[in-house]
């Protein structure tokens, strides 16, 4: 009995996949860079974009009022009654620099008998607040009254952040960068130091050598998903308000889905050079266009229906859904079924196209 049990053992350890796994793990535990660029970085990167775009009391605008006119001083002490405008009285050329440089959100002008000019940039967000609260602050000062009682009450709820944001849009970047660069980096240096000829000649076939680099990818999945999400809640207090296991299997199946590209962009490549630019040229639209630092909905309506084709829009989605809105399966299911589309055909495009050489 104790001899089939051992020989079962040593058959499990013996076969190829189990063995081409373990290879993998070893290589990329040996190898600090990438350790750092996925575990330490997307944590370092959280954290800057967590400090920069914290939320913030309300700013204070910068004003100017255009010194020489009678009416200055009584148009820069109305704006002083607004708590969110800072005035300044300036000459000439000053208000014309700072304007330009945009050191100030906007110029007031005095023009006589209670008219007033406002010089400002349209296109900047902040000139067209400064533009509303010092309209507001002159018309009240002239005597407006508003026939509407208001009053505000302010809320502060975790999920509408930036930080909140963001941090599933870098758990998905993470999860393409170390799937795509990692598997097409190992698969053509391998083939670059003839290592694939060795392999030929082994007892293992071309699925099982590829399958082994996704088994790898999954062994430090669950480690680069508690690291990011990890500092995401205990630090920033990032909401996650759906189900743990349902954003478990979405990091699942994206990372395999990036895996399976990896493994297609590196079934032919022989260089380095060639793996990082056609790497850079897979990965740069999902970047750009994927929502990982701000919405996709952004992007004009004719090109949208092919964003939301794109893997890590799928991902940044699924991901979004389930941690800021609590989304069920049924309402992330359409995010599954193109990551799961992308790992199908993805793979077996890999497994036809790959050369040992």
């Amino acid at each position: 009995m104790s001899d089939a049990r051992t020989l079962r053992e040593r058959r499990f350890v013996e076969r190829p996949l189990v063995q081409l796994t373990l290879v993998r793990l070893r290589e990329f535990l040996r190898e600090p860079e990438a350790v750092f660029w996925v575990f330490v970085f997307p944590i370092l990167l959280a954290a800057g974009l967590g400090l920069a775009f914290r939320n913030r009391p309300q700013e204070v605008l910068k004003v100017g009022v255009l010194a020489g006119a009678a009416e200055s001083p009584a148009v820069q002490a109305a704006l002083a009654l607004e708590p969110a405008l800072q005035p300044e009285s300036l000459g000439d050329s000053a208000a014309q620099r700072r304007l330009g440089t945009g050191d100030i959100a906007l110029l007031v002008v005095p023009a006589g008998a209670g008219q007033v000019t406002y010089r400002f940039d349209d296109t900047r967000p902040e000139s067209r607040t400064a533009r509303l609260l010092v309209d507001g602050a002159l018309q009240r000062a002239a005597g407006r009254v508003d026939p509407v009682a208001v009053h505000d009450s302010t809320v502060h709820e975790r999920g509408s952040r930036y930080i909140d944001f963001v941090i599933p849009g870098l758990l998905g970047m993470n999860l393409m960068g170390s799937g795509i660069w990692g598997v097409g980096f190992a698969i053509v240096d391998a083939r670059k130091k003839k290592l694939l000829k060795r392999l030929i000649a082994t007892p293992m076939s071309r699925s099982q050598y590829l399958l082994s680099f996704i088994l790898s990818r999954l062994a430090t999945l669950t480690l680069e998903l508690l690291a990011l999400l990890g500092f995401g809640l205990l630090v920033f207090g990032v909401p996650m308000r759906g189900s743990w296991a349902q954003l478990l299997t979405i990091c699942l199946i994206a990372a395999l889905s990036f895996n399976a590209i990896g493994l297609l962009v590196a079934s032919r490549v022989r260089t380095i050079e060639g793996i990082s630019g056609l790497s850079n040229l897979v990965m740069l639209p999902m970047w750009v266009f994927s929502g990982v630092f701000f919405a996709w909905t952004r992007y004009p309506v004719a090109v949208q229906p092919f964003i939301r084709l794109l893997p890590l829009t799928a991902a940044n989605d699924a991901l979004r859904a389930t941690m800021l809105q609590g989304a069920n399966w049924a309402q992330v299911a359409p995010q599954f079924a193109i990551m799961g589309g992308w790992l199908v055909v993805c793979f077996i495009a890999a497994v036809k196209l790959f050369r040992w050489k």
